[in-house]
């Protein structure tokens, strides 16, 4: 690098600047074609001289993303000489620099979690959500950092920020050994940050030597504080050999059958498909989903031949050739075999479109709302259909009565519990398979 321009540099004069390039406009672009070396866009930021950087950046972007002969890029020199206000002046330029890896694939939000700048933490977060997901050569994340470390406040905020970016699996993921922060927590005799891990994952994850955290502590209990054994035990962990010796590997996912999940992402032609072609088959499902549901609770609503008007006297109906105890405003006029034909199909029909509308949410956003809500439709449906059905003195319809009640409970109840029981099954797969995919990866 030309001297002229590494004196500007180091001096942070912007005019000198732009006299080296009034003399030699190409001068910006040479240095942009070596690779490994100290451009003037590491001197000024190891400097903290920010108008300078600046002015580089804006006129040559690329440099951002160089490495010197040390393996720092200018955002990393910029954290380690504590100039934070010229980090933040780099990501203006572009929010992606917080992914920019240096030596050993540390990026700048790495390394703040290993130096607890939890205010650049959480600006790194919130600029670059997909920060949070790279990895270092031992396969670290900025979670096994902290926890590494011994930087609790940097550990909460990104505990803080996983939740609520619904990301809580990187809690599972592992290192190089296989793992998790909890393996570290508790081998580092860290009881209270075991204490905000408990519960985010499993604790019962086993790292490449077969161990879990219990059997850490139980290798380490002369040299770890008795707390963390009581932590682990309250949360039912378990040491290996009381496992039942079954660990879920890519080979054992690819073995099982498909859930019903998968069966309902197949058979949309869902799988294989781009994000917004399988966005557009979930709507056109849930379209039609929709109508079924709301055709289905109208006819419920108004049932053939609508409701008894008036109170009458018992006596005999000859339309129906029953007898009638008590003909009351409000019941149905719709008796016998008709009846049960025609509330049999059309609930099982209005039953299924919720069920299915259930199934195709699943794991999108508010489901859990979304679920109660349908519930309680569910329910409303089931109590309005019952409230109302016509009473009759004949034991052979009361009989079928009761049992049209009770198989209509029991479809009620399984329209909203097999589709939840379904999801949160899929969700505890899909997480432990995106961890064995991402160990591998």
């Amino acid at each position: 690098m030309e001297e002229s321009l590494k004196q500007c540099a180091e001096g942070g004069d912007v005019e000198a600047l732009y006299s080296v390039l009034s003399a030699d406009p190409c001068v910006l672009d040479r240095i942009d074609q070596m690779s490994f070396v100290d451009n003037p866009l590491h001197i000024a930021a190891a400097a903290g001289n920010i108008y300078f950087a600046m002015e580089i950046a804006s006129l040559k972007p690329s440099l951002t993303w160089k490495l010197n002969h040390r393996g720092f890029s200018p955002v990393h020199l910029a954290l380690q000489n504590g100039h934070d206000q010229l980090v933040r002046a780099f990501l203006t330029i572009d929010s992606e620099l917080v992914r920019v890896k240096a030596k050993g694939r540390v990026t700048p939000l790495h390394y703040v979690s290993q130096i607890e700048n939890t205010d650049l933490l959480a600006e790194f977060l919130s600029i670059c959500p997909s920060s949070i997901e790279d990895l270092t050569v031992q396969c670290e994340s900025a979670v096994h950092i902290a926890v590494k470390n011994y930087k609790f406040r940097a550990f909460k905020v990104l505990l803080g920020w996983l939740k609520r970016a619904n990301q809580e699996e990187i809690l599972e993921w592992k290192d190089e050994d296989g793992n998790t922060p909890l393996h570290i927590a508790t081998s580092t005799n860290q009881p209270e940050l075991m204490t905000w891990l408990i519960g985010e994952g499993n604790v019962n994850a086993r790292n490449l030597s077969g161990l879990t955290a219990m059997d850490i502590f139980n290798r380490q209990r002369d040299s770890l504080a008795g707390r963390v054994g009581e932590i682990l035990r309250d949360a039912k962990a378990k040491s290996a050999s009381e496992l039942d010796g079954s660990t879920m590997t890519l080979a054992d996912y690819l073995s099982r059958n498909l859930s019903l999940f998968e069966k309902r992402d197949k058979r949309l032609g869902i799988i294989g498909q781009s994000q917004e072609k399988s966005i557009d088959l979930r709507n056109v499902v849930l379209v039609v989903a929709v109508l079924i549901a709301t055709a289905t609770y109208q006819a419920a609503l108004s049932p053939p031949g609508g409701y008894w008007q008036d109170d009458s006297p018992p006596g005999n109906n000859p339309a129906t050739n029953t007898t009638i105890i008590n003909s009351r405003a409000g019941k149905m006029i719709l008796r016998g075999y008709n009846l049960f034909l025609f509330f049999f199909l059309n609930s099982v029909a209005f039953y299924t479109s919720l069920a299915t509308i259930l199934i195709v949410i699943s794991g999108l956003p508010y489901f859990g709302a979304l679920l109660v809500s349908i519930s309680f439709l569910i329910y409303a449906y089931y109590s309005a259909i019952i409230s109302t059905f016509p009473i009759s003195e004949s034991l052979g319809y009361r009989r079928a009565t009761l049992a049209y009640v009770i198989i209509m409970y029991v479809i009620s109840v399984s329209a909203a519990v097999i589709p939840a029981i379904a999801s949160s099954k899929y969700k505890k797969l899909k997480r432990q398979v995106d961890t064995i995919k991402r160990h591998m990866g």
